[in-house]
């Protein structure tokens, strides 16, 4: 039996589930698995599809879809975001899951990979609409969650307020509370400290790792960042902080550029005043594909997958591509920025940071003992840097690229565990 097929005319080219499995089949490549533990690997353990009735503020009743993927357990409880976002489908969400498992590998916390989503558009909905959503849509998975099942996080779409509504429909119903069904959440009820710019310094820790193996200080380069989200503008925050000059940031609508680096603490200022990055004052309008092709010294894609394709790739200029995005450079893209000469730090390492701090939370919320910022700080950062140190190592000495690294670290553990686990009967 063969895996899953990557034929685009099956899935759409460049699509995050044809890149994702690509990636598997380098990884499997190398490594040498046969064709069925490559099949075990590229299938999703299981998939939950449900039907998400909204009630909206007028009365009128909208169907919604709900999806939730396990991906792979055999290292531990599946861990995931889950996203509201118009385009959601289950070939998305099988992707992220994917990416999920390899990064959960490749910086060693005991998790498998899952994801979830909504087909909705959060931004015409009210508070109150989306609350009935989250709690609804918690009821009908609810079968297949929890802290020693799958373990939810935000993502695009969702935030904290989400995960609260999360952890206490879940927990009304099982009759007690338990936190430690989400990450990600308030601080009231058992949040961590850390978590909300956790992805993002683990962009920055790895950024400068990978500058540093050059000879290269971050305080010397220049950079560009596409989207400004929850990890675009902390990332861009960190960089300014750091020293790198911030040339350009982007949102879903619009872009500002400013050669001699952007005042990113007025932007941000700005950006809470007006929504968007759009009209900050002292910069000059770009889009994101001019943003795409800046010469700069890094490009950050924390946006959305699948950006640098077989196009855009032809015209990044950047020395460095870090991804704080999942999934943002498509097989073929990540093929012409290697010819080319550009060093990728891929997504299952550079944003692993939101992973990294979502298991402190969990293991902090099952021992109800919580650390401070700066232990968390210390750990994230002890965890991004030892985990970039082993992908270096085994790039250089196998001759691969940080992606192929990344993905064999990752995939031998998961296969590994499942060797040792055996198979059921």
């Amino acid at each position: 039996m063969s895996a899953p097929s990557t034929n685009p005319a099956q899935h759409g080219i460049g699509s995050p589930l044809v890149t994702a499995q690509a990636q598997l089949s380098e990884a499997i490549e190398i490594l040498g698995y046969d064709e069925g533990l490559h099949q075990m690997l590229a299938t999703p353990r299981r998939e939950m599809h449900v039907a998400v009735p909204l009630r909206r503020d007028d009365g009128r009743v909208v169907l919604h879809s709900g999806f939730r993927v396990q991906h792979n357990i055999s290292r531990g409880p599946g861990k995931g975001g889950l996203r509201y976002a118009p385009t959601v489908d289950i070939e998305e969400v099988r992707a992220l899951a994917m990416w999920m498992t390899w990064k959960c590998a490749v910086v060693d916390v005991p998790y498998g990979g899952a994801k979830g989503g909504v087909t909705i558009d959060p931004r015409g909905h009210s508070a109150a609409e989306l609350e009935r959503l989250t709690r609804r849509y918690t009821s009908e998975i609810s079968p297949i969650i929890g802290p020693e099942r799958d373990i939810m996080a935000p993502d695009i779409g969702t935030d904290e307020r989400t995960m609260a509504w999360v952890m206490d429909t879940f927990s009304v119903n099982r009759g007690y509370t338990i936190p430690a069904v989400t990450t990600g959440k308030p601080l009231t009820i058992g949040g961590s400290l850390g978590r909300t710019t956790a992805t993002s310094r683990g962009v920055v820790h790895t950024a400068r790792a990978a500058l540093a193996d050059a000879g290269t200080d971050l305080r010397e380069v220049s950079t560009a960042v596409q989207g400004f989200g929850k990890v675009g503008s902390h990332a861009a925050r960190f960089l300014h902080e750091t020293g790198a000059r911030v040339n350009a940031v982007s949102d879903q609508y619009g872009g500002v550029h400013a050669p001699d680096g952007l005042d990113v603490p007025a932007l941000l200022e700005h950006v809470a005043a007006t929504g968007s990055v759009v009209d900050f004052a002292d910069a000059d309008p770009i889009d994101n594909a001019d943003l795409l092709a800046l010469d700069v010294d890094v490009l950050v894609p924390a946006a959305v997958e699948g950006v640098i394709d077989a196009e855009t790739a032809r015209t990044v200029k950047a020395r460095w591509v870090v991804e704080g995005a999942n999934g943002p450079t498509t097989a073929e893209g990540d093929r012409l920025l290697a010819e080319r000469g550009v060093q990728v730090v891929p997504d299952i390492l550079a944003n692993a940071g939101g992973v990294v701090v979502s298991y402190f939370e969990w293991v902090q919320a099952n021992q109800a003992y919580w650390w401070t910022e700066h232990e968390i700080e210390e750990r994230l950062e002890h965890r991004m840097l030892s985990s970039y140190r082993s992908v270096a190592a085994l790039a250089r000495a196998e001759g691969i690229s940080l992606r192929d690294a990344a993905l064999v670290i990752g995939v031998r553990r998961v296969a590994e565990a499942h060797l040792v686990r055996g198979l059921y009967p």
